[in-house]
């Protein structure tokens, strides 16, 4: 099942998901992204039973909002063994949306090839989407349609030097920042600008418990 022929018959609506932003979305794949795991949350939220998932491509729940430039880089670092932070748009079973950060663990045989991603998925805070992600994504979707992913991939680049960030870097910021400012110690002060730089180093750790 590619990822046309599962929008084919799909109604998209525009209402979010209603489920516990507490919890952890885990699921397992092989090292070509076909989904072997996945957990109770992740069957509850994306609508699938467990026997829909089994065997079929990660990118059942991929929404068309989602441009393809960040699955392009997603899938390089990946492939390189690398984690990779990523803001996705998912699209549940019923239609509906629901957006979540992402965290890998890469799984190698005996003779280092990666035969497993182990992926961990977190709720983001609302503000950072509409604020923030919601339109960047617009606009690489634009481009897209005008003039393809190579020109996709141009504009983010671009727009991540400005930032003098890197992609993982500039998402890491914009939830800190929001947790930060959402905290009830709000109020920094001088003196905690010491321990916000280890916090801040440590943000992914904490984020997903590891």
């Amino acid at each position: 099942m590619n990822q046309e022929n599962h929008l084919q018959n799909r109604v998209i609506i525009d209402k979010e998901v209603s489920w516990d932003k507490t919890q952890v979305i885990m699921s397992k794949t092989n090292a070509y992204g076909i989904i072997e795991y996945a957990n109770e949350v992740f069957v509850d939220v994306c609508g699938y039973e467990d026997y829909e998932l089994m065997g079929q491509p990660h990118n059942i729940i991929r929404h068309p909002d989602m441009p393809k430039v960040i699955f392009k880089v997603l899938w390089e670092n990946l492939k390189n063994g690398k984690n990779f932070h990523a803001i996705v748009k998912n699209l549940a079973k019923s239609g509906r949306y629901y957006w979540v950060i992402t965290d890998f663990e890469i799984a190698r045989d005996e003779n280092d090839v990666i035969v497993n991603y182990f992926g961990r998925r977190q709720a983001v805070p609302q503000e950072v989407i509409a604020l923030h992600i919601e339109p960047l994504y617009k606009k690489l979707l634009q481009i897209e349609a005008a003039s393809g992913v190579e020109f996709s991939e141009k504009y983010l680049i671009g727009f991540l030097e400005e930032k003098k960030r890197t992609y993982v870097e500039y998402i890491k910021e914009l939830i800190y920042e929001h947790e930060k400012s959402q905290s009830k110690f709000a109020n920094y002060s001088e003196e905690e600008d010491a321990g916000e730089e280890e916090e801040h180093r440590g943000f992914f750790s904490r984020l997903f418990g590891r």
